[in-house]
């Protein structure tokens, strides 16, 4: 039998560690339904701005603070007494599926400092903007690829036939991993993000991919590759900084995340583009590296795929904003929310390149802000902008009201995007 004081997917849990019981009626429930494809929950925004910071109750009972103003994401996101461990007592876990993240090795995304930074310093100069626009050619040359097979016929699903196959390339080429392998850890991460999946089956997808990279890491720690992993190894193994398992956990963050996020941020991207002719035909015919880059962070801040929010418990008590969290209490930021605050962002719910919009949350921000933003970067700027130069009649196959949005995902986007052209 379960013990309730110690099961964190119990409501029994939150009451006997944090004092966070099941909440009344009146609280609000999170995740918020959305009201349109392309924006937050209006719930979500209208607690943003009133300027109200409310406790909303999780799937399991558990009653965190939700943050939506882009100075309290930032702040939840950046200080240290905020802890990103999941396996604590209390943490306002995003659904049954996150507790597998606490069954195998950790990844970054669940350690705190001292570990997270002495982790992070070991890998982290092989993502230098340097080193990013150094692979620009052959994620151009990838790009370009499956254009070409597209444009054999008049019609596509531009997440299976460009999304996927380009973030999917980019990052196996990255790390090292066969690029056959694909389908068997697509498959596994599609298991591991299924929100309404179970702990169990995501536990088993986690540990058949951390199984999958190790035996490439003891491969690697043979002969040493050109990739991510065969370095790390050739540096790492060796002295003992790094361990078989710990690197394998690694990859398995770099993998899963590396082509998951962009792979959305491709489809829904090049969608948004489409209902937006002017800039769609701006960025075909006009040579601008700037515009580009504009378009791009813009796209990241507009669209924000994180739909759920960066989750966090109190170790002690924090001020944020007019807010005391107490240790023990847990937090939302909805950085989707943050990214649309018209009191740093002047386009706020519009799609405005000619905004600039500048040190959004899309990355997440602080110690935990995301490694792989500038091959990201250079994945976006080339897919839109070919895309764009290549297909200028693109237009989907079927209304909007007939694509499937993944809000059952941990990362949002289009489950399919038929187009044509």
């Amino acid at each position: 039998m379960t013990d309730p004081t110690t099961d964190p997917t119990t409501d029994a849990t939150t009451e006997a560690t944090t004092g966070q019981t099941t909440g009344p009626a009146s609280d609000p429930h999170y995740p918020m339904d959305r009201q349109c494809p392309f924006a937050p929950p209006r719930e979500a925004t209208g607690i943003r701005d009133a300027g109200t910071v409310p406790r909303v109750t999780l799937w399991n009972g558990v009653r965190p603070w939700l943050f939506t103003g882009f100075d309290d994401a930032r702040t939840v996101l950046s200080d240290p007494r905020f802890s990103a461990d999941k396996s604590r007592r209390g943490y306002p876990l995003s659904s049954a599926v996150a507790l597998a993240e606490t069954a195998v090795e950790p990844t970054l995304l669940v350690m705190d400092n001292p570990r997270h930074d002495a982790v992070r310093r070991l890998v982290l100069g092989e993502f230098t903007v340097k080193r990013a626009e150094h692979r620009r050619p052959a994620v151009r040359a990838v790009v370009d690829g499956c254009l070409d097979r597209m444009l054999r016929g008049t019609e596509a699903d531009l997440v299976a036939d460009l999304a996927l196959p380009v973030a999917l390339t980019v990052i196996c080429e990255f790390l090292g991993v066969p690029f056959e392998d694909r389908e068997l850890f697509r498959g596994l991460t599609h298991t591991m993000n299924v929100v309404d999946g179970t702990t169990e089956s995501a536990a088993a997808a986690r540990q058949a991919l951390q199984d999958y990279l190790e035996e490439l890491v003891a491969a690697a720690a043979r002969e040493p590759g050109d990739g991510f992993i065969g370095r790390m190894a050739a540096r790492h193994l060796p002295d003992g900084t790094m361990t078989r398992p710990q690197l394998a956990a690694m990859a398995l963050l770099l993998l899963t995340a590396g082509h998951d996020t962009t792979a959305n941020m491709i489809s829904l991207g090049v969608l948004t583009l489409l209902r937006h002719p002017g800039h769609f035909a701006a960025l075909g015919t006009d040579d601008d590296p700037e515009l580009l880059f504009d378009t791009v962070e813009e796209m990241l801040r507009h669209l924000t795929v994180v739909q759920r929010g960066i989750r966090r418990i109190a170790v002690e008590d924090v001020e944020v904003g007019d807010r005391l969290v107490r240790a023990g209490e847990g937090v939302v930021a909805a950085i989707n929310v943050a990214n649309r605050d018209p009191e740093r962002f002047p386009a706020g719910e519009e799609f405005d390149p000619a905004s600039r919009a500048h040190g959004h949350l899309a990355f997440g921000y602080g110690p935990h802000q995301c490694m792989g933003q500038s091959l990201a970067r250079v994945e976006l700027q080339e897919v839109y902008a070919a895309v764009a130069r290549r297909i200028p009649t693109l237009r989907t196959a079927v209304p909007v009201e007939e694509i499937r949005f993944k809000s059952d995902m941990a990362v949002y986007g289009v489950h399919a995007l038929p187009v044509t052209w």
